[in-house]
């Protein structure tokens, strides 16, 4: 199907990928968001930030530094999933047509609840004592998140992140542009949840299907707790193991 992939092809793909799918990525992402909303309209969403501190000084920088070195974990997850890829060595197919299109969504909500159970276990692990201060602890060096948080983890964290995408692949048939689709929604939803302002309407947050997905209002308690709201995308977990901030239902801003 493919032509053989030297070693100089692989670099040159993992280089790519890096720069165009990822840290290109991150920064349309992060700076829409930290532009808007941070410096564009500071004055108008002020008053609707979630946490009265703002960041520490220079650590946007280390955000960004941290960021970079998370992506460079990621690049080489995707590079190693495109060389598996082209030994059809993935479930990853291009036809839409393949599995019928009504398998398309269903298989982008597989995908975020085994990726949500995944993360939510992994989180929890990550805050126990003895393995908090060697992976997890650069993440939360942010008291107060900003858009630039999103991929701020140290390479151990960057590591646990970026296996289970490769993993889901092997074995659960996705379509490319799915797969597409939902490295941006992954993206995008990281860099709303620590934003800080909360970008949901509260006539949303506070409906039957607003409660089930995390905001920028959730994973601020997250932040400021530590030991709550450990969810990705849902809260079902945080709600089934009792996990959830109290603060939920009567949510207020942080001194």
């Amino acid at each position: 199907m493919f032509p053989e992939i030297n070693t100089g092809t692989l670099f040159l793909l993992y280089l790519a990928i890096f720069f165009f799918a990822i840290l290109l990525r991150y920064f349309i992402s992060a700076g829409i968001f930290y532009y808007y909303y941070y410096k564009w309209n500071a004055k108008k969403f002020d008053s609707k930030r979630l946490s009265r501190r703002g960041p520490k000084k220079g650590q946007l920088r280390k955000e960004i530094i941290w960021s970079i070195k998370a992506s460079l974990i990621f690049a080489l997850a995707g590079t190693i999933l495109y060389w598996l890829w082209t030994k059809d060595l993935t479930a990853i197919y291009l036809n839409p047509k393949e599995y019928g299109y009504w398998y398309l969504p269903l298989s982008l909500i597989i995908i975020l609840l085994i990726h949500e159970t995944y993360y939510y276990w992994v989180h929890r692990w990550m805050h126990h004592p003895r393995i908090y201060k060697t992976v997890h602890k650069v993440h939360h060096d942010s008291l107060t998140p900003t858009p630039w948080t999103a991929f701020s983890f140290h390479p151990w964290e960057s590591l646990l992140e970026a296996i289970i995408l490769p993993l889901i692949l092997l074995v659960l048939p996705v379509n490319i542009y799915v797969l597409a689709f939902y490295l941006l929604i992954m993206t995008i939803s990281s860099v709303i949840n620590h934003l800080d302002i909360e970008v949901y309407p509260e006539h949303f947050q506070k409906s039957w299907f607003g409660k089930l997905f995390i905001g920028a209002t959730h994973h601020h308690y997250h932040h400021a707790e530590f030991n709550t709201n450990y969810g990705l995308y849902f809260t079902f977990w945080d709600k089934l193991m009792g996990t959830e901030s109290g603060k939920m239902e009567n949510p207020e801003s942080e001194t």
